[in-house]
């Protein structure tokens, strides 16, 4: 395959990745509802919904004699794998917390803070390149995810809930990373690995923490939900990251937020107070100069 053929069809993962991963904040705030699933539990069965989704994936490839070329992961991808399945353990856990206690509106669009954590990161632990447009681009969305946090729009309080998003996003960041080590691997077994590990890790945290198992619809929503926007969503995010690289493959992620947060608008038919509005066009611009950024390659 030509490399303009590769570069397009890795930004066509990358699209659809963003855009299956867009239904996460609204469909979760959705089916967390009144109480109806708890944030650990919701973020457990999300993982678990992708590790069992891409589990059958994986079967009907076998059944079907698709043969994959990517060699499997192996003792010496243990640490990038460990540190991958507890950080993705910690992200989910923090965003349904986040997702419960503000907008989902808001929530989806500090979503893009994960361009400003992987970029970071990617340059201080393995030397990727960031170029003056996506430093702007980095500016531009931490003002954004700065005016987001405000809690009301009238002091200086930030809000608990967009600290968790934050938070998850830092820890994407780093998880974006250690999953940009293993994308040469085969990404079935990397999302199953994610899937299952990270799955039961959360359900864990969720007992520990008392919470309880929600009812049978619930559940089967969250895991199908999962198997959609964590499971074919990372299956297409790691093939995007092959060619664009870390940065690059999270800067054309950061349309995600954008459909996310359309689509909390319509579902939950609640205005945001004036702080999102005026954030709104902030990040779109911060978002547009790192997906159109040439350079952010590793």
């Amino acid at each position: 395959m030509s490399k303009t053929n590769a570069d397009h069809k890795a930004l066509f993962f990358a699209f659809l990745a963003a855009a299956l991963y867009a239904l996460n904040a609204p469909l979760s705030k959705l089916i967390m509802g009144e109480d109806a699933v708890a944030p650990s539990m919701m973020a457990g069965f999300l993982y678990l919904g992708a590790g069992i989704g891409m589990s059958a994936v994986w079967g009907i490839q076998k059944g079907m004699r698709i043969k994959r070329t990517e060699p499997p992961l192996t003792l010496s991808d243990l640490p990038y794998t460990i540190a991958m399945i507890l950080l993705d353990i910690a992200a989910p856990i923090l965003l349904m917390l986040g997702i419960k206690s503000s907008s989902a509106a808001s929530a989806s669009l500090l979503n893009n803070f994960e361009i400003v954590a992987t970029s970071l990161i990617a340059l201080l632990l393995f030397r990727e390149k960031i170029t003056k447009k996506l430093w702007l681009a980095i500016g531009l969305v931490t003002v954004s995810s700065i005016l987001l946090s405000i809690e009301g729009g009238e002091s200086l309080s930030l809000s608990a809930g967009s600290l968790m998003v934050l938070g998850s996003c830092v820890c994407w960041g780093f998880e974006n990373n250690c999953t940009r080590r293993l994308s040469e691997k085969n990404p079935l077994e990397i999302v199953i690995v994610k899937g299952f590990g990270s799955g039961a890790g959360a359900l864990i945290v969720a007992f520990i923490a008392g919470e309880s198992l929600p009812a049978l619809w619930p559940m089967i929503f969250s895991l199908l939900l999962g198997f959609v926007a964590y499971g074919l969503s990372i299956y297409f995010y790691v093939y995007a990251q092959r060619t664009l690289g870390a940065a690059k493959t999270s800067a054309y992620y950061a349309f995600a937020p954008f459909i996310g947060a359309l689509l909390s608008l319509l579902l939950f038919q609640k205005l945001p107070d004036y702080l999102f509005w005026i954030a709104l066009p902030i990040m779109l611009l911060g978002a547009y100069l790192a997906a159109t950024d040439e350079n952010s390659r590793a």
